[in-house]
């Protein structure tokens, strides 16, 4: 923009000042292109991409469903140690940034506490009126829940991310804008506006040509701080962000579905037995029956294998497209009660982190218990084969992309089981499965930590059950790590090829815009309500390990939040959660049986979970115990054959056997 042009613009902006009533305020247009094509935000000018998410980095583009795209340089992008920037072509096809983004900021030498900054232990505080960090949802004109906590990883104070992460996800299509104000430092002093932002907030354009797009783009943010009752003088730093739209996020796995779906028509997926074993009783006192082999499914990656690596193919339209078939193994387990109660319930299963189909063999009491028949196929792009691949990625972000797109090729896989558990010529046609396999009840389904993870989208795109127990699970992977035990074996790679602490958050923010596609994280707003098209609303159970090393509780209730689930209480006895309001907005089941969703934490024992983004390391690790704990699981299984929620707890909390 010509500087010329700036003075009759200023009148539009000065709103954005407290020059002109809030009642008769309109957010002004932002110019079109604030930024050279490879230039970083000057607000921070120390730290490409800070702060972040941040529509400084997205260009208008009608042909996206936000009318905006997605627009990293290479230079904007994190390099690693060899320095390789993270090639941001997968980034670019995106029209906002993750719904459940966590939002970064640096500001050095600030006290949260002192600041008064809602902690993860009182996120209710988030919504206070003089709340030091302002979330606010520009399209609806209210603020979002949040928790606010530094990086507790950093090794420099300067380079310290001061990180916001949202309380339940954010609304997808939606502006939102961030502000800080009134914060302060560790010696109770007052922490100023950056001499660039202190620029922003003038009425005037900045004297300096390269910042005045910068100035005018931040108009309509300040003009929505400031009809939100934010003082602007107050400001320390302020910047707003869209977030990527439904179709963008859930499109590609949904054009998979309906395409693949659409082609086998009334058939059943092809299936081919390779193995089948027969133990006896005191072999696998568990299972009388255990059968291997494979779906055929539409292949929508571009190795021939579909293997570690490979990346989605796409058409000229932009839409996946599929090349060839690929063979994805399962096992179905027989439980030894179908020889006393008759033909087993198909339940589909999700294993955890980095295992594979043979998971089921673990089900034992799971499916005697219920009369089920479990089979699973694995969760590839984070399944066993998956490992070296993962190790690798982490040398060059820019590889990423190829973990969720072979994860969307799981998600179709286990549709087309799951097809074929409940088809007459599928599963129940086959002599292996001959009088075993009950066809008069519905398919449900079941997963444990990354089983309840994947399950979360797997349970969004299903259209032939409505109804899943999540076991330990949680969204959104960019929470998780930090907090998570087994992510601490990657560490030391993370911090040889991204040495940057603060570069290591961005780098999981960025992961996580592209990982929304196959995690549940990018699908949980549409399963108990707003359902995807073509797909039924669900019902779900979740249960949460209290304390749990592996997938962190903040994250189990985000979710919970997110999905808009009752909690079963009391949850925990008196003194155990350290928070102000233990499970925050989550209301309780009202009576029972309750035929709705829930969340119903379990509790080994086991010390609560740090409160900054640390792994638990105290205490057993409650992971597993809830699959360990009989009335657990009748809790489970009366859900998935029902609908409905029971207590099995007499009423008090809920307290599990640890596995031992």
């Amino acid at each position: 923009m010509k500087r010329s042009t700036v003075p009759a613009l200023v009148g539009m902006f000065v709103v954005a000042l407290g020059v002109v009533p809030a009642a008769t305020a309109a957010s002004p247009p932002a110019p079109a292109n604030p930024r050279a094509a490879t230039e970083c935000d000057p607000i921070d000018p120390d730290v490409c991409l800070l702060p972040f998410p941040n529509d400084y980095y997205t260009v208008p583009d009608e042909s996206m469903p936000t009318g905006r795209r997605v627009d990293f340089a290479p230079e904007m992008m994190p390099h690693n140690a060899s320095g390789v920037p993270i090639d941001p072509t997968e980034w670019n096809r995106n029209d906002g940034f993750s719904p459940g983004s966590m939002v970064i900021a640096r500001v050095p030498g600030i006290d949260l506490v002192k600041t008064g900054a809602a902690p993860i232990t009182d996120i209710g505080a988030s919504l206070r009126e003089d709340a030091p960090v302002v979330l606010l949802d520009a399209t609806t004109g209210k603020r979002h829940p949040y928790w606010v906590e530094q990086d507790q990883r950093a090794t420099d104070p300067l380079r310290q991310a001061v990180i916001i992460r949202p309380a339940r996800n954010l609304i997808e299509g939606h502006r939102y804008v961030v502000g800080l104000r009134n914060l302060i430092d560790v010696f109770d002093r007052p922490i100023p506006a950056g001499p660039v932002f202190e620029q922003m907030l003038h009425p005037q354009p900045p004297e300096d040509p390269a910042l005045v797009n910068r100035w005018l783009s931040l108009r309509p943010a300040l003009t929505d701080l400031f009809r939100a009752g934010v003082e602007l003088a107050d400001l320390h730093l302020a910047w707003d962000f869209t977030v990527a739209s439904t179709e963008n996020l859930t499109g590609r796995a949904l054009d998979m579905r309906d395409e693949s779906f659409a082609v086998l028509g009334d058939a059943s997926p092809k299936i081919t037995i390779t193995s089948v074993e027969n133990p006896t009783p005191d072999v696998d006192p568990a299972f009388a029956r255990k059968v291997v082999g494979t779906v055929e499914v539409p292949k929508y990656l571009d190795r021939a294998d579909g293997g570690p690596g490979s990346r989605m193919t796409y058409g000229q339209d932009g839409l996946p497209e599929p090349n060839g078939t690929y063979q994805a193994t399962f096992q179905c387990n027989v439980p030894r009660s179908t020889a006393t109660s008759g033909p087993a319930r198909p339940l589909l299963w999700g294993h955890g982190l980095f295992g594979d189909h043979t998971a089921v063999n673990g089900l034992g009491a799971v499916a005697n218990e219920a009369n089920a028949l479990p089979c699973g196929a694995s969760w590839i792009g984070m399944s066993s084969e998956d490992v070296d691949h993962v190790v690798d990625v982490l040398d060059d972000l820019s590889d990423f992309p190829t973990l969720p797109d072979r994860m969307q090729q799981a998600y179709l896989n286990m549709m087309f089981l799951g097809r074929a558990m409940i088809h007459p010529d599928g599963l129940a046609a086959l002599p292996e499965f001959d009088g075993l396999l009950n066809r008069d009840v519905d398919l449900t389904y079941a997963g444990g930590s990354l089983g309840g993870i994947q399950g979360t989208a797997l349970t969004a795109l299903a259209q032939d059950f409505t109804r899943s127990a999540l076991i330990v699970p949680a969204i959104n992977f960019s929470t998780l790590l930090n907090r998570a035990s087994p992510f601490q074996a990657l560490q030391p790679i993370m911090d040889e090829f991204y040495p940057d602490r603060l570069e290591q958050q961005i780098g999981f923010a960025l992961m996580q815009m592209v990982w929304d596609r196959g995690e549940g994280n990018g699908y949980a707003n549409h399963i108990t309500r707003d359902p995807l098209p073509g797909t039924p609303v669900k019902q779900v159970l979740l249960h949460q390990a209290f304390g749990d090393h592996q997938v962190a509780n903040v994250a189990t209730e985000v979710e919970a939040r997110t999905l808009g689930l009752h909690v079963v209480r009391p949850t925990l006895a008196p003194g155990r959660d350290p928070a102000v309001e233990p499970q925050w907005d989550l209301p309780a089941v009202p009576n029972f049986p309750f035929e709705g969703s829930a969340l119903v934490v379990w509790d080994s024992g086991t010390p609560a979970p740090p409160q900054g983004n640390l792994p638990p390391t105290e205490g057993q690790d409650p992971h597993g115990d809830t699959g360990n704990t009989p009335a657990a699981r009748q809790q489970a299984a009366h859900f998935l054959a029902t609908g409905e929620v029971i207590d099995v707890c007499g009423g008090a909390p809920c307290v599990a056997i640890p596995i031992g």
